[in-house]
């Protein structure tokens, strides 16, 4: 695709984070199968229903465009989700492997967060109000997941 314009640009960040998204909902459900704590895999088995909801936002802004979602791969997350993978089949400890999960996840969310942040951006500039209140509810799931992850590590998982 060529990309002369913020518009080409903006639907360029989309189609990345669609891809993103969809990596995102395949690979999370294992991650909540492999950890030990209860409240961690509620709260990733959480994610993953938030994550098919953020799927559809995206879906809906695309279709909106005119444009398809598809048709480009997310190369970060790929590397990020990577990372998670080889936790995993290193076998950890359980509690060293809940921590190391914690953390990967929020690689994965920080890594939605810059990406989500740049579109909302995008798409206000553009004058696409509809879009921008889909992406800030994108946002602010992303940062509270994060927050969450963050206060169950230092209540309980990480001290373990």
């Amino acid at each position: 695709m060529e990309m002369d314009s913020l518009r080409d640009l903006y639907v360029e960040e989309l189609k990345d984070l669609y891809s993103a998204e969809k990596q995102i909902a395949r690979a999370l459900p294992r991650l909540a199968r492999a950890v030990r704590n209860d409240e961690l895999r509620a709260l990733l088995r959480t994610h993953v229903d938030q994550t098919l909801g953020q799927i559809e936002r995206l879906e809906r802004i695309c279709a909106d465009l005119g444009e398809k979602p598809t048709g480009k791969k997310c190369v970060g997350m790929e590397g990020i989700l990577e990372e998670a993978k080889e936790l995993l089949e290193e076998k950890p400890a359980p509690e060293v492997l809940d921590a190391g999960a914690i953390a990967a996840q929020q690689h994965v969310e920080h890594y939605e967060m810059a990406g989500y942040g740049t579109v909302r951006t995008y798409a206000r500039l553009l004058g696409h109000a509809e879009h921008v209140r889909l992406l800030e509810a994108t946002l602010e799931e992303e940062k509270q997941t994060d927050g969450l992850l963050t206060e169950l590590a230092e209540r309980i998982i990480n001290v373990e």
